[in-house]
């Protein structure tokens, strides 16, 4: 294995790739390439395989995906890739990124396997033919052992937070599916930690890799970090003292267990505050609706534990809060990375007690800098009344199996029912339900105006969805 250090310029244009890709990724604002593009493309793009160390919301997706589609012909209809994700959601970010960035290609087909969704449905996509499949390490056995899925014209591998993957127990999934693999096959393997099944499996069934790390650490002033030491019968409270002070739009706050998630949910729900938790026993629809409302700005606060926060990749987060301390200080800085992207500044407040300060001097050592404390008692509430999301969230009952598209959802709202285009949000077509964004000031009103219009020229049910959670 060699280690990979690349200077290289960070314009598209300087890799083998087509005109028409070029002139797509220009257009989807792709302007210059992330540390983790830069590092990983150019040694893809020549069929090597590669261990890519890159955390979420790196820019990874683009990395493995421009390196499937340079692989890929369009006129031969069979699997010529295949994309092994951790869950569901990340799937289905996956899915949606390949398609943008294989528009400039005529009818490139992508086709997601995932639990959760009636495995008829998935079988009549694979039939009528897919170059691309993204999928859960279980279902993609799936339909291999019912011989629904052939890999004979397989050219590329990628498996996505392979770590993430090992956590869940999918080691020999992962194994079992690459033996079904060719052997002649470029394996792209990509992972936010480095533990020690990755090189286990890399041992098993990759080339002589190419292995590529790009620093996790965040530029110092880019994400705001301050302490707050707390007694644990004070942390709970702590978490709304610290949204009444910042009172960000959106924040994530990580628990270590997912009983802290539910007590902390519980606590904010009960000061008024929107807040939803997501961790892993959550059945599939109440995980997409929770995910679908943080997305669309209809909730202020995601309560999450690692597990179930891995892979969401959420744009304009204001602030993340460690609720408890993590014990692995690499966990922390991918924590926090969730906040300041792009240009924004990202503010990351973090709760600790007195057992938990073995595990920031972790932190401290992997940041090189001593961590920055403040008092509880510096918390003051600002601005007037609780905090509360600009946006609420409609669910349509029916979707992409009705032909349901998210011009259709916004046409009618704009067009009969008059409101206008700023006061609609995000719109999400799932298979049997849409979800639409709007407006809080409009939002009851304008369920009932859907309930009583139509859309795409149907009668439609739709209800408002409230953010309340009940735990048994």
């Amino acid at each position: 294995m060699t280690s990979k250090e690349t200077q290289a310029s960070t314009d598209f244009s300087t890799l083998a790739l087509n005109p028409a890709t070029l002139a797509n990724l220009q257009q989807l604002g792709y302007t210059q390439m992330t540390p983790i593009q830069a590092a990983s493309l150019p040694p893809a793009l020549l069929g090597k395989d590669l261990i890519a160390q890159a955390s979420t919301g790196s820019g990874k997706t683009a990395a493995f995906a421009l390196a499937l589609l340079a692989n890929l012909n369009p006129r031969r209809f069979a699997v010529q890739s295949l994309v092994l994700c951790p869950t569901r959601e990340l799937a289905d970010q996956v899915s949606t990124e390949i398609r943008r960035l294989a528009r400039a290609e005529e009818n490139i087909k992508v086709v997601t396997l995932c639990g959760g969704v009636p495995l008829r449905a998935q079988t009549l996509s694979l039939e009528h033919g897919a170059h691309i499949v993204v999928g859960t390490p279980g279902r993609v056995m799936d339909h291999l052992e019912r011989q629904h899925l052939s890999l004979e014209a397989l050219n590329t591998l990628v498996l996505d937070e392979a770590d993430r993957m090992l956590d869940m127990g999918f080691f020999d999934d992962i194994v079992t599916v690459a033996r079904q693999c060719p052997k002649e096959r470029q394996t792209l393997l990509f992972s936010a930690t480095y533990p020690e099944g990755i090189a286990k499996l890399s041992a098993q069934f990759m080339k002589t890799p190419v292995r590529i790390t790009v620093q996790a650490q965040h530029a110092e002033g880019k994400i705001e970090q301050r302490w707050y030491e707390v007694k644990n019968s004070e942390r709970l409270h702590a978490v709304s003292q610290l949204l009444n002070h910042f009172r960000p739009e959106s924040s994530i706050a990580f628990c270590n267990t997912k009983q802290q998630c539910r007590d902390l949910v519980g606590v904010l729900q009960a000061q008024g505050f929107s807040a939803l938790a997501l961790f892993g026993e959550l059945e599939q629809r109440e995980r997409d609706q929770v995910l679908v409302q943080f997305a669309n700005r209809s909730c202020s606060v995601l309560v999450a534990t690692d597990v179930a926060a891995r892979g969401l990749d959420i744009a304009n987060l204001a602030a993340v809060i460690n609720v408890d301390v993590t014990p692995d200080p690499e966990v922390h800085i991918h924590r926090i990375g969730r906040t300041g992207r792009g240009d924004a500044e990202g503010l990351a407040l973090n709760l600790a007690s007195l057992s938990e300060m073995g595990f920031v001097g972790k932190i401290e050592v992997l940041q090189g800098r001593e961590s920055r404390w403040s008092p509880l008692t510096d918390l003051t509430p600002t601005g007037s009344g609780p905090l509360v999301p600009p946006m609420v969230t409609i669910q349509i009952i029916g979707g992409r199996k009705e032909k349901i598209r998210a011009g259709d959802v916004l046409g009618a709202l704009t067009g009969e029912m008059g409101y206008t285009r700023e006061q609609i949000g995000k719109i999400n077509v799932n298979d049997f339900s849409t979800y639409v964004a709007v407006d809080r000031t409009i939002g009851a009103q304008a369920a009932q105006r859907l309930n009583q219009g139509r859309v795409k020229g149907k009668t439609v049910k739709a209800r408002l969805v409230t953010g309340n959670q009940e735990f048994e």
